[in-house]
């Protein structure tokens, strides 16, 4: 069956999403097509903390209401380490906040607007080709044989999404960073037991204690990346979070745990992020460690500077952001790669050396008592300007 619109989104997370969500509003046609089902893609468990610049670009696309009614502001984070626990206040120290607010609930929203709006979004198809030179997207839905053909293609199928890999190997260039260590991540069912998120430095490794909701906590400890969850019983997870975050007046609830997984930590960046009539968008272009919580707002950010120059070329033929898409990103990307590693490698346990423990003993020290390495580590985590 031969169809025809005017950019083709691959894949329905964050950047594929959010981008047809903007083009619709801008009068550009796009049909978005997704290998998982709507149950799945619904139920992935992700990041949640929104920069002030995402959550205004979610608002100016129709999709604040449940964000504002249901999001959680937080105007500062908390450090632990050496059993003391330190305020940094983000809105003081640049005016801006951050919103904890699940990418489940952000990609439930921009699924209800699309198909409210009856917007062409198609789930669980298979086979899906990209090609390039014609350019168009074939693929196979209910099992009918479809041809796709358009003006652009958005790759926005993630890490391991068949768009990358339809670029020569020799027309991009890609960076890699495994780290020696990973996440193992638990939601538990009770409150918080902060208002803010934690980041804990401890001899037997970081933790974080973050938040889903009021009634729901979502908490990690740094494990080995070829660990196994099933050697981490409740009683564990617990005992180590209860030694992680220990500091002078905390005390940290237990609930049930509904969920638990260990995640892999790495960096990756791919350049450039445009090869003829595709473009690259989230997770397709770029990885960066969760420590410092950029991986949807980099993604939200692709799809506003994609989504400027669509909409410019199909309202007046020019081409000019477009041309500039692939280096307007890259530079936002390469500022959230370096937080994500500094705020990561600062954090963690991943060497024997003293010699360089120390000096992450020292560097925190500096950020609970410097104004102006406060204010950087704010700037950088509320996020550094939205294009």
């Amino acid at each position: 069956m031969a169809e025809r619109t005017q950019v083709a989104i691959v894949g329905a997370g964050p950047a594929g999403l959010f981008l047809g969500q903007l083009l619709q509003r801008a009068g550009v046609d796009a049909v978005v097509l997704e290998t998982r089902s709507r149950e799945h893609v619904e139920g992935r468990i992700r990041a949640g903390v929104l920069e002030q610049g995402t959550t205004d670009a979610l608002r100016d696309a129709g999709l604040g209401a449940r964000l504002d009614r249901e999001g959680l502001v937080h105007d500062g984070l908390r450090l632990t380490f050496e059993g003391e626990q330190h305020r940094i206040d983000l809105r003081a120290l640049t005016g801006r906040v951050v919103t904890i607010y699940g990418q489940t609930e952000v990609v439930k929203d921009l699924i209800a607007a699309r198909l409210d709006a009856g917007a062409p979004l198609h789930f669980e198809v298979d086979d899906v080709r990209v090609d390039v030179a014609t350019p168009a997207v074939r693929y196979r839905h209910e099992g009918v044989e479809h041809e796709l053909r358009c003006d652009a293609i958005a790759g926005c199928d993630g890490f391991h999404g068949v768009c990358r890999a339809a670029i020569p190997e020799a027309e991009v260039t890609t960076w890699e960073r495994a780290y020696p260590f990973a996440w193992l991540g638990i939601l538990a069912d009770v409150a918080p037991s902060t208002d803010e998120l934690i980041y804990a430095r401890h001899e037997r490794g970081f933790a974080l204690h973050s938040m889903r909701s009021p009634s729901r906590s979502r908490l990690y400890v740094q494990v080995d990346p070829g660990d196994d969850v099933a050697r981490w019983p409740d009683a564990r997870v617990w005992e180590e979070l209860h030694a992680r975050l220990a500091s002078d007046g905390f005390a940290l609830a237990e609930g049930p745990v509904l969920e638990k997984s260990i995640t892999p930590m790495r960096s990756f960046v791919a350049a450039p992020l445009r090869h003829g009539a595709l473009f690259l968008a989230g997770d397709a272009a770029h990885i960066v460690p969760p420590t410092g919580a950029k991986g949807l707002n980099l993604a939200a950010a692709d799809a506003r500077v994609l989504s400027r120059g669509l909409a410019e070329f199909y309202r007046g033929g020019s081409a000019t952001l477009l041309g500039e898409y692939s280096a307007r990103a890259l530079a936002r990307v390469w500022k959230a790669a370096r937080f994500s590693w500094w705020f990561t490698t600062l954090l963690h346990r991943f060497s024997e050396d003293p010699f360089a423990q120390r000096l992450q003993q020292a560097e925190l020290e500096y950020l609970a008592r410097s104004t102006a390495a406060s204010h950087a580590l704010a700037e950088n985590y509320v996020g550094l300007g939205f294009d």
